[in-house]
């Protein structure tokens, strides 16, 4: 069974930095997208982050509010993403979401996962 798991998420005042990382097991045979969302209490979800077209070199998508703040990466080998956060603000204050598109190995066609979520908190 294919699962991601996040972490990272806390306390942090405002200007602070955190790393979200997130990693996915299973039977995994690519994985073509990876991204962030977020969901603030009140809100839609929203993208944050995201690193599609994997197996052919990756595109990298930053939503405007977190452009020059925040950094996505990956580990493919790790089946890892990474979203480095700095210079946070209280509105970015949510629960953010590991997504992933991904293969299974004796499988065509790929699916899509969701973490469970991770809360980060940008308060004084």
């Amino acid at each position: 069974q294919v699962q991601v798991v996040e972490s990272g998420g806390g306390l942090v005042q405002p200007g602070g930095s955190l790393r979200l990382s997130c990693t996915a097991s299973g039977s995994i045979a690519n994985i073509n997208t990876m991204a962030w969302f977020r969901q603030a209490p009140g809100k839609q979800r929203e993208l944050v982050a995201q690193i599609s077209q994997i197996t052919s070199g990756g595109r990298t998508h930053l939503a405007n509010s977190v452009s020059g703040r925040f950094t996505i990466s990956t580990d493919n080998a790790k089946k890892a993403v990474y979203l480095q956060m700095n210079y946070l603000k209280p509105e970015d204050t949510a629960t953010y979401y590991c997504v992933m598109d991904y293969m299974e190995l004796s499988s065509s066609g790929y699916k899509t996962i969701w973490g469970q979520g991770t809360q980060v908190t940008v308060s004084s």
